[in-house]
């Protein structure tokens, strides 16, 4: 659990409602079905609209990374590494077959079973380069599509603001009907930006860090298979691949 998601969301929206408060607003003044659907409606279509389906879909998926990321470690990846350097020091690279059976990230998997197969270093740094750089820039492309609802939600909360505003000259002579259309017209508007800023924007930006941040340890996995492959000793390995953590 990432618990500064929670304390984020917590406290954004709670700044919004204790200010509204003190300003002598009332709870049930921030809510406006209309205005909500508006807004959430208008958004959602928009980004349904403009991302493919695999896009799309991946996005829904990642979304859970806000508050779950994925548990890919600098730490037990290298202890993992040099584990693996270990047992080709004492097997050799056939060694690491039984290891490549047993192991769970697929990324590192596919790596130590092209180790064992005997393909050159230069191969193998280039098939796994590959699958990094297209993961990599899948989930961007995935984490966008919150970026964009981030740029229309505040669009679409003004789009809300004129049909508020619209309802309300079409009916000057009959003031019950004001009060709603300019509830409309003003909470639409602060749904959009909200939304927008204290949800869809930082959501994208988290999805994008952790991208970033799991392309860098499969980095490091690539560099210790190709210390590996060249027969390096383990500890220096394990040297070598701290510096790609010492600073997170």
């Amino acid at each position: 659990m990432d618990i500064l998601s929670v304390i984020g969301v917590a406290i954004g929206f709670a700044a919004i409602i204790g200010g509204n408060f003190l300003e002598g607003g009332q709870l049930g003044s921030l809510f406006n079905a209309p205005a909500a659907l508006i807004v959430l409606g208008g958004t959602f279509g928009a980004a349904v609209l403009q991302t493919p389906k695999s896009v799309f879909g991946r996005a829904m998926r990642m979304f859970i990374w806000v508050f779950r990321p994925p548990t890919i470690s600098f730490e037990v990846e290298l202890e993992k590494i040099v584990r693996w350097a270990n047992v080709a020091r004492r097997g050799g690279l056939l060694g690491l077959e039984a290891v490549a059976v047993k192991e769970l990230n697929p990324f590192a998997k596919k790596g130590l079973q092209l180790l064992v197969d005997g393909n050159p270093p230069e191969h193998i740094r280039s098939v796994m380069e590959l699958e990094l750089f297209s993961t990599e820039r899948r989930n961007i492309d995935a984490a966008k599509v919150y970026e964009s609802m981030g740029g229309y939600a505040p669009t679409i909360g003004i789009i809300g603001a004129v049909m508020g505003l619209i309802n309300v000259m079409g009916n000057l002579s009959d003031p019950i009907m004001l009060g709603s259309g300019i509830a409309v017209a003003f909470i639409a508007t602060i749904y959009g930006v909200g939304i927008a800023n204290l949800l869809l924007l930082p959501v994208a930006n988290k999805l994008i860090a952790y991208t970033r941040h799991e392309s860098h340890v499969r980095e490091m996995i690539i560099e210790g298979l190709m210390a590996i492959a060249d027969g390096e000793n383990p500890k220096s390995i394990a040297e070598k691949l701290k510096g790609f953590f010492e600073d997170v």
